[in-house]
């Protein structure tokens, strides 16, 4: 129990959950919608994924969706478009208590992504966080609190990324390398097949990389065997679908029964 006037320090309860060893799972947000997100963050997931790199949603939408959240467990991140530092400040500025830089390649690129997530002296991030503030009230002050808790989570998703993992792994400050396999396999030159030998051997790579550094390993998932498999290669963080996936599983599992599915073999794609 606290004592009297005890000041309470509020942690970010998916780093507890990474630390304790647990799984994280996400959903990934595509569509415009506070509503959705509000939604989203009762249902049980650990953390929203926004996606602004892949979908309309801008930042003005991202601020109404950071305010939806609140009193939801899960707790809100955005993959930003670009690993720059004006891209993670706008969005940190708005609330999110997680940045996702895709195509983090370099030493420097993680570097500067940890820089933008923290303030003077550890990184370069500018004090105009009013929103922020206004989400997250913490009584020991908003920049210690962010320092604490927002998360930065490096995507490696390319060939040159693989190449200089063990510097990337070992940046101070990065809390999660994750894996984007669909962009890797690309990079690789083998275009879709994320269970290709090349993607295998670039993961294994990257994993024992994280491991040696301690970083939080993450990938994306559809399916819970996925997840279950992960896991036992030592992965923790895990992107699911999104919610117009979610819908559509839905809205089979109801159809298909009644012979109403689009995706029966006898029907046809319309242009």
């Amino acid at each position: 129990m606290p004592k009297p006037n005890e000041q309470i320090i509020w942690e970010n309860p998916l780093k507890k959950i990474l630390r304790e060893g647990k799984p994280a799972i996400g959903i990934t947000l595509t569509v415009p919608s506070p509503e959705i997100a509000a939604q989203a963050a009762q249902m049980g997931f650990d953390f929203l994924w926004v996606e602004m790199e892949h979908s309309p949603i801008t930042l003005e939408t991202f601020r109404n969706i950071i305010l939806a959240t609140s009193g939801g467990r899960a707790i809100p991140f955005a993959r930003v478009p670009v690993n720059e530092l004006w891209t993670a400040k706008r969005v940190l500025d708005a609330g999110a208590l997680g940045v996702i830089f895709p195509f983090t390649s370099t030493p420097e690129q993680a570097r500067r992504a940890v820089a933008a997530c923290k303030y003077p002296p550890e990184g370069c991030r500018g004090s105009g966080a009013e929103l922020a503030t206004f989400r997250w009230p913490a009584p020991e002050g908003y920049y210690d609190f962010s320092d604490r808790n927002v998360m930065v989570i490096a995507v490696v998703e390319e060939v040159e990324a693989v190449k200089n993992i063990e510097a990337i792994a070992g940046t101070p400050g990065i809390d999660v390398l994750f894996i984007g396999t669909s962009d890797l396999a690309f990079s690789l030159g083998v275009r879709g097949e994320q269970e290709h030998s090349l993607v295998a051997e670039a993961v294994a790579k990257i994993v024992a990389a994280g491991k040696a550094h301690g970083k939080i390993l993450g990938v994306p998932v559809s399916e819970l065997a996925q997840i279950e498999r992960f896991f036992e290669q030592g992965f923790l963080f895990f992107q699911t679908r999104t919610e117009l996936g979610f819908m559509a599983d839905g809205a089979k599992q109801f159809l298909d029964p009644l012979g109403k599915g689009i995706r029966t073999a006898e029907s046809k794609t319309i242009y």
